[in-house]
Order: C-alpha cells, then sequence, then structure tokens
C-alpha cells in the first residue's frame, strides 16, 4: 500500500509528467485526427462524414427530419446532438451534398435555421453519384461496435476544395477556403490531360477578391475580399454582395460603428436583403459618394482579409499544403477509384458470363437428369460435376461446388421455359459490355476525363462563378480554351472605359483635395494602417502558422 501511495502520490513529479505527456499527445493527436482536421479522399470531418453515411443508409428517395437525422448520426457520432446539428445545417446550407428542405436559416444575414423538427433534408442526386460505393469503401467498427461506419467515402470529386473547411485542433489550425465547381472540373481534366491550371477560391456571398497574395493557398497566403458597392444616385449607395466571412448584420453594424467615430457620414442605412444581398446606405447631404465608398472600404467590414492555412490528414498524418497539390491529389484519388469500380464491374459481368453459360449448358446438354440417379447430396454434387466435364473446355474458368449447387436449385418452370437464342444474345451483350470495360481500363485517362466532363455537365448549371477578382496588382487566368480569346475591338472599348473610370476618379480626389484635404489625408492613412495592421496580425496569428491552441476540439 506504501509502495501503491508513493508511485501514485501527488508528490511523485516525474510520473503525473509521464502521465500528462501521453495522454496530452493522445487527446491531441483524437482532436486533430478524428474531429477538427478534414481527410484529403473525402474532404470531410468524422462528423460530416458521419451524417453523410447515415443519410445513404436511411435514403428512400424522400425528405427525412433532421432530427431523425441528427438522432441516427449519433449511432456513429458519440458527441452530443448540437455538434452533428450545426455541421448538418452547415452542408445543407452549401446546397452541394445536401439537398434541404424548410427554413434551413441564410448565411447571407446570419439568420440561425429552424428548430431539426421543423426542417427535412436528404442526399442531393450529386452525393448519391460521387460520394457512395460500399464496394470501394474500407469499413472500420463504430464506437460501440454494434455497426460498422466508412474509414472515408469514396469520393470521385474535390470535395474538400468545393466546400472549404475551417477547423481547430490542438496546436494545429486549417483553412481551406471554397472554390467554384465548374473550374474545379475543368482543373481537373486539365491536370488529366497535363495542362497547367490555377485555381483561386469562389464564395456564394460574390463580391471582389484580391488574390495578388494568395499563394496558391498555402500557409502564410492572404485574400482581399470587398464588398460590391453601387452608386445608386448622388445620395444612395447600394451594396450588391459581401464579403466572405461577413453577414448583412455584422457589416451594417461595422458601417454603424465607423459612423458614430465619425468615419463616414451615414443619414440612414435600409436592409432589404432576402435571396440576395441589397443593403441601401442613404448619405448625408454634401458628402461625395466616391469618398463614401473608399470610407466604406477603409473604415468597416466592407474590406477584409482571409488567411489560408491549407493543413489536411494525409497517410493519416496532418501535412501542409497548396491548392495545386489537393486538386492533383483528389484527382489522381478519383483515378484510382474509377479504375477500382472497373475491376468490380468487370469483375461481375465475368461472372454472369460465367454462370449464364453454365446454365445454358447444364439445361442445353440435359445434365439435370442425372440427378434422378443421385441418392445423397454430396453424390448429386459429384454426377453433376461429371457431366459438365466434357463442356468446360467452353468455359473460362473452373467450375466451384456452390456453382453446382445453384445449377441444382433451378426449378423445372425455368428448365422447360429456357430460351437458347435469348441466352446467346444475353451472351453477346455480356462479351460487348467486357470488351467496353477492358477498352476503358487500357485508356483509363480518357475515362476519367469523361467522367469530369460528365459530372460538369450534368451538375454544372447555375454554379458560375459568384466571385470577381481585382483588377489592381491580381494576376489575370488564361481564358478557357471552349471560349475565344477577345476581339481587338472589345479590348478598345474596355480600355476606353478603365481610362474614363480612371479620370473620374483624378477628378474626385482633387474635389476632395481642394474642399476637405485633411479628410483625404484621413482616409490615405488609415487605408494604408489598416492594411499594415492585416498583415501584421496575420504574422501573429497562430492559425497562419499551425500552431493554435485550443482548450478542447471545435
Amino acid at each position: 500500500m506504501d509502495e501503491e501511495q508513493k508511485t501514485l502520490g501527488l508528490s511523485n513529479v516525474n510520473h503525473l509528467e509521464k502521465l500528462y505527456n501521453g495522454w496530452f499527445l493522445d487527446y491531441a493527436s483524437y482532436t486533430i485526427l478524428d474531429r477538427a482536421v478534414p481527410y484529403f479522399e473525402d474532404g470531410l470531418k468524422p462528423v460530416q462524414r458521419r451524417i453523410l453515411h447515415t443519410l445513404f443508409e436511411m435514403h428512400d428517395g424522400s425528405f427525412h427530419k433532421v432530427a431523425g437525422i441528427v438522432g441516427d448520426t449519433m449511432h456513429y457520432h458519440p458527441h452530443g446532438d448540437a455538434s452533428i446539428y450545426t455541421a448538418l445545417v452547415n452542408m445543407g446550407q452549401k446546397n452541394l451534398l445536401i439537398e434541404p428542405q424548410g427554413n434551413w436559416g441564410n448565411p447571407l444575414t446570419g439568420d440561425e435555421a429552424a428548430a431539426p423538427r421543423y426542417i427535412e433534408g436528404k442526399l442531393s442526386d450529386f452525393a448519391l453519384e460521387v460520394m457512395f460505393n460500399p464496394e470501394t469503401t474500407e469499413w472500420i467498427p463504430n464506437y460501440d461496435g454494434r455497426s460498422k461506419e466508412p474509414v472515408t467515402l469514396p469520393a470521385k470529386f474535390p470535395i474538400l476544395l468545393a466546400q472549404g473547411v475551417d477547423g481547430i485542433a490542438v496546436g494545429l489550425a486549417t483553412t481551406i477556403l471554397p472554390h467554384n465547381f465548374k473550374e474545379l472540373c475543368q482543373a481537373s481534366i486539365d491536370y488529366l490531360r497535363g495542362r497547367k491550371f490555377q485555381l483561386y477560391p469562389d464564395f456564394f456571398t460574390g463580391g471582389i477578391i484580391d488574390v495578388s497574395e494568395y499563394n496558391d493557398g498555402e500557409r502564410g497566403g492572404r485574400l482581399k475580399v470587398r464588398a460590391r458597392i453601387e452608386k445608386l444616385d448622388n445620395k444612395t449607395l447600394v451594396i450588391r454582395e459581401i464579403p466572405f466571412g461577413t453577414t448583412t448584420d455584422s457589416l451594417i453594424d461595422s458601417i454603424v460603428a465607423a459612423n458614430d467615430k465619425g468615419k463616414i457620414k451615414v443619414k440612414q442605412i435600409v436592409d432589404h436583403t432576402t435571396e440576395n444581398v441589397e443593403i441601401q446606405i442613404h448619405l448625408q447631404a454634401g458628402t461625395d459618394p466616391q469618398v463614401a465608398i473608399d470610407a466604406l472600404y477603409a473604415f468597416t467590414d466592407c474590406q477584409t482579409t482571409l488567411a489560408a492555412n491549407s493543413c489536411v490528414i494525409i497517410d493519416k498524418k496532418p501535412k501542409f499544403s497548396n491548392t495545386t497539390e489537393l486538386l492533383k491529389l483528389s484527382t489522381d484519388h478519383t483515378v484510382k477509384l474509377l479504375d477500382w469500380e472497373l475491376d468490380n464491374e468487370l469483375k461481375h459481368l465475368q461472372d454472369q458470363w460465367h454462370m449464364t453459360s453454365l446454365e445454358k449448358i447444364f439445361i442445353e446438354k440435359e445434365v439435370y437428369e442425372v440427378i434422378k440417379k443421385a441418392k445423397t447430396h454430396d453424390e448429386m454434387v459429384e454426377l453433376i460435376d461429371e457431366g459438365l466435364k466434357p463442356y468446360v473446355r467452353k468455359l473460362r474458368r473452373e467450375v466451384t461446388r456452390e456453382e453446382i449447387l445453384k445449377l441444382a436449385e433451378i426449378p423445372v418452370r425455368r428448365i422447360s421455359r429456357f430460351d437458347r437464342k435469348k441466352a446467346d444474345e444475353f451472351l453477346a451483350e455480356l462479351d460487348q459490355k467486357i470488351e467496353e470495360v477492358n477498352y476503358n481500363k487500357e485508356h483509363l485517362t480518357d475515362y476519367a476525363v469523361n467522367y469530369f466532363k460528365n459530372i460538369l455537365k450534368k451538375y454544372g448549371e447555375g454554379r458560375d462563378r459568384k466571385k470577381r477578382r481585382a483588377n489592381r496588382r491580381a494576376p489575370v487566368a488564361e481564358p478557357p480554351e471552349d471560349h475565344p480569346p477577345r476581339q481587338p475591338e472589345e479590348e478598345k472599348r474596355q480600355e476606353e472605359r478603365r481610362r474614363a473610370e480612371l479620370g473620374e476618379r483624378v477628378r474626385d480626389v482633387e474635389l476632395v483635395l481642394q474642399h476637405d484635404p485633411h479628410r483625404s489625408r484621413e482616409i490615405q492613412q488609415e487605408l494604408d494602417h489598416r492594411e499594415q495592421h492585416e498583415h501584421r496580425r496575420h504574422d501573429e496569428s497562430p492559425a497562419a502558422d499551425g500552431c493554435r491552441v485550443a482548450h478542447g476540439p471545435q
């Protein structure tokens, strides 16, 4: 007893340190691998994967109450219903893998979804096609051993880049921004064809982005996002699109705060946002609209900076990567899954051809007659095997005992109705399918390219880019091959419009300098100060260097 107390006593510092180091490392590994960081194979966190797996088990074509989905998911995710409900609503609002019905909230305004008993959801057609295949899924027991759950879903699409992800673990954080559906399909095709590609984020909120410091989404990359502000008249501005990560409520609050500090002169703010953003800003008399727009970008959330930190689980370890590498990894994984599916399809076709040919021999050659002579079950199997031997050379593999038993179970009615012509036609059809599968396996890259083209054609409608890239200091991507280059006349007209806008901008600045030089200098100083502050804040942020520490998993 004394020895046990000596070992477990609080005075034994070394023993406690060993326990702490071991337990904390286990806890940190758990939050990284099983809670907060997504796997590159399907781009999902465990809670998201378990929700989708549950929906696949429940799928019958109809909508299911979210309360029921949450309850069934708890068989696989033992961390409470709140985390499941939050993750489910988040995926439903993205309208990619889950088809929502009811009030799922409004991510533009920040309005929350209705209670889970009032809203419904089901898997989208896109999710059913690209996310599930039990034959190409690796399974493990769930937490209580009563069921099995997938290690990762066999996703044949870069879901990680399509949805984006944000997670905080112990000593590690990840932020991957969402990208455009069509551009991801085209980038995968370009990669398979050996062509260069470049990807930039795209947000459902729209707006304008500056990708000059994005650095391909690597750790330390930054992205400036701006609201799209239009001048309705000389006294009214309208915000049509907002920066990603903000809501209309938070944006209005920042404008009110700037107005209270005297940074901008606003008379009234009216929010008409429903499905689309529309925030009307009525300016005070004598306020220059262009100066007000500059002030909105300088002093409010109309301009923000997002940090990229692409960290994912690869080979069961967290690794930092970039957008290009993630797209390549996902595309290679898709090709591997397509090859696996072709192997399975080929096996099924060959088994079907073998069994059909065996039945044809069994019935045509009247091998079934030997069953009458058998006195025992084993003797019956032996007699059928002997009766088939003269004809097995026509088959492509050996006959097994299980197949002989299946032949013995063929009902008499089926034997009497056997049609040789139909059997020959069916075998010819199977031969054609086998030849087609073998061709696809030999030309796997072309097969994968056609797969992505088909996905783009079926599900790309209405998924055009929402976010526009800023011209200032932003790299310009090459036009897709499907689109012809702009004609000289069009470029000339656009250049003339840019020069006219630049002339108006210069006149506005000169007007401000004449009437209120102090105000103009204050705006410019604040813009410079905010840019320096954003750079300094990002450099000091733990999320930027992957060292953020939290007290618990998020």
